[in-house]
C-alpha cells in the first residue's frame, strides 16, 4: 500500500513537472516572438528614418582611452555648431583673428624665436589695421596665454563671426634653404566660402611680398578651420626653419606688410569687385554644354549673346541656358559682317530675325545685344552711330567689353587665354569679360578662369547694369 501510494505521488509530480516545463518553454517562446517583432519594427522604423533623413550608419567599437578626449571634443564642436548664432554678413562684419598657439604651447621654435610670439605680433598688426578701417575685430588671444582649439572655435561660433583667420608659421625639420614661402589652408568639407577666402589671402600675400607662392591646400585635420561655421582659413606666413625668412618674420616692417596684405584680402572678400562673364557666338553642342557645366559647378550666372542660326540648330541648349538662370542677349542671326553692316536697315532686319528665333526657342524677349566685332569695328565705321542710335531708340541696350580672353584667334592655348584674361582686367572694379562658347580651348580653361579671380563676384548682365560701350 505504501509503495503504491508513493508511486502514485511520483507520477503526479512528473505530470506537474512536465506541465510546468511546457508552460515555461511556452513563455520563453512568447517572449522570443515578442522580441523578434519589436526588433523587426524598430529595424523597419530605423531604415525609414535614415532614408528620410540621410543618416549614416556607424558601427561603434570600444575606444582606447586616449581617443575618448578627441571624440568628446568633436561632440562639443557639433553642439557649438548647433547652438551658434547666425553668421553676420558683410554689411556688419565681425572678423576673428586667431594668433596660433600661445602660453605653454610655443609652436615651432628657431633659436630664441617662438612661433607663438610671431603669430601674436602679426595678429595684433592685423587688428590695428582693421580697426583703422572701422571693422569690428575679435581676437582669440591678445597675450601669451593657452587657449584650447575648442575655445577658439566656440568664441567665433557663439559670436556669429563673419570670417575667421588663423595666423601660423611653418617649419621644415630638415633645414633646406629652398623650403620657404606662404601657404594657406582651408577645409574642403566646409559648406562656407572658405576656399575663396583662402585664395584671396594667398593672392594678396604673394602679390604684395616677395614670398614664394606655395598655393592653397585643402586640409580636414585642422580643427579651427574645420569646425567653424563661417568661412575660415589658416595662413602659414613663412618658414622659421629658413634663416632668411625667419629674419623677415621677426621684422616689424615685414610683419606690418603681411598684415596689410591680409587686411587687403579681407576687404576684397567682404567687398568684392564685379565681373560679368559673357559668351558670344553660341550655342554649340559640346562647348556650350561644357561652359554651362562649369558655371553650374561654381554656382555662377553669366550672359550668352546668341547667334540665331545656332539657336535654330540647338534650341535645347538655348533652353538650358535660360533654365539655369543665365541672361540671354542677341548677337546676330547670320554673323556675316558684310551683310550685317551694309546699312541700318540690314542690321535691324538681322537683329529682329535673331530675336524671333530666340523667342521661339526660349520664350525670352531679349533686350540686351552685342554688336558682332564690337560696336566700333572696321566693317561698321560708316553706320555704327546710326545703328546704335536706332537700337537705343527701340529700347535695346548694347554691351561691349573691357577685358577679353582673346579666344577668337586661330592659334591659342588655355594658358594664353588665362593670361590674356588676367592682364586685360587691369584691376578694374567693374569688368565685362569677353569669351566665346564655341571655342574648345575656352572650355578647357573655364574652371581656372573662374578660380583665378577670387577678388570678383561674377554676375549676369541685366537691363539695370550700366553698359560698357566703346
Amino acid at each position: 500500500m505504501y509503495i503504491g501510494y508513493a508511486e502514485y505521488q511520483r507520477n503526479i509530480r512528473r505530470r506537474i513537472d512536465k506541465r510546468a516545463l511546457r508552460k515555461f518553454l511556452a513563455g520563453i517562446a512568447v517572449i522570443c516572438l515578442l522580441l523578434f517583432i519589436v526588433h523587426a519594427v524598430v529595424s523597419l522604423w530605423s531604415d525609414i528614418y535614415m532614408q528620410r533623413n540621410d543618416v549614416e550608419v556607424v558601427v561603434l567599437y570600444p575606444l582606447p582611452a586616449f581617443e575618448i578626449k578627441a571624440v568628446m571634443a568633436q561632440a562639443d564642436a557639433f553642439n557649438q555648431k548647433e547652438t551658434a548664432i547666425p553668421v553676420r554678413d558683410a554689411s556688419n562684419p565681425l572678423i576673428v583673428i586667431d594668433a596660433g598657439h600661445g602660453g605653454a604651447d610655443g609652436g615651432c621654435i628657431r633659436g630664441d624665436v617662438l612661433e607663438k610670439d610671431v603669430n601674436l605680433s602679426i595678429a595684433m598688426h592685423i587688428k590695428e589695421q582693421l580697426a583703422e578701417r572701422g571693422y569690428e575685430v575679435l581676437m582669440t588671444r591678445e597675450g601669451d596665454e593657452t587657449i584650447s582649439l575648442e575655445d577658439r572655435v566656440k568664441l567665433a561660433n557663439e559670436n556669429g563671426a563673419t570670417i575667421y583667420i588663423s595666423i601660423h608659421q611653418n617649419f621644415y625639420e630638415k633645414e633646406k634653404p629652398d623650403v620657404r614661402g606662404i601657404e594657406t589652408y582651408y577645409s574642403s568639407e566646409s559648406k562656407t566660402d572658405s576656399k575663396r577666402l583662402a585664395q584671396l589671402m594667398q593672392q594678396q600675400l604673394t602679390d604684395n611680398t616677395d614670398a614664394r607662392d606655395r598655393d592653397i591646400l585643402a586640409n580636414e585635420n585642422l580643427y579651427v578651420i574645420r569646425e567653424t561655421n563661417m568661412p575660415a582659413c589658416l595662413v602659414e606666413t613663412g618658414f622659421l626653419s629658413n634663416k632668411e625668412e625667419c629674419a623677415l618674420l621677426v621684422s616689424e616692417q615685414y610683419q606690418k606688410q603681411l598684415a596689410a596684405s591680409i587686411v587687403s584680402g579681407i576687404e576684397l572678400y567682404l567687398h568684392p569687385k564685379t565681373m560679368y562673364l559673357t559668351f558670344d557666338d553660341g550655342p554649340s553642342v559640346e562647348n556650350t554644354n561644357a561652359v554651362l557645366d562649369a558655371l553650374k559647378e561654381h554656382n555662377i550666372k553669366a550672359t550668352f549673346f546668341l547667334v540665331g542660326e545656332n539657336v535654330e540648330k540647338y534650341p535645347e541648349i538655348a533652353r538650358r541656358i535660360v533654365a539655369e538662370g543665365h541672361t540671354i542677349g542677341i548677337h546676330c542671326y547670320s554673323h556675316d559682317y558684310k551683310v550685317l553692316y551694309e546699312s541700318v536697315d540690314a542690321y535691324v532686319a538681322d537683329f529682329e530675325k535673331a530675336k524671333a528665333v530666340v523667342y521661339e526657342a526660349t520664350g525670352v524677349e531679349a533686350r540686351l545685344f552685342r554688336f558682332p566685332g564690337g560696336s566700333i569695328n572696321s566693317y561698321n565705321k560708316k553706320v555704327y552711330k546710326d545703328i546704335a542710335e536706332t537700337m537705343t531708340e527701340n529700347g535695346y541696350i548694347y554691351f561691349d567689353w573691357n577685358a577679353s580672353l582673346e579666344d577668337a584667334v586661330k592659334k591659342s592655348t588655355p594658358e594664353l587665354l588665362l593670361t590674356n584674361a588676367k592682364e586685360s582686367t587691369l584691376g578694374r572694379k567693374k569688368v565685362v569679360m569677353l569669351a566665346h562658347d564655341v571655342v574648345y580651348n575656352t572650355t578647357l580653361c573655364i574652371h581656372d578662369l573662374i578660380e583665378q579671380f577670387p577678388e570678383y563676384q561674377m554676375l549676369p548682365l541685366t537691363e539695370e547694369v550700366a553698359p560698357i560701350q566703346f
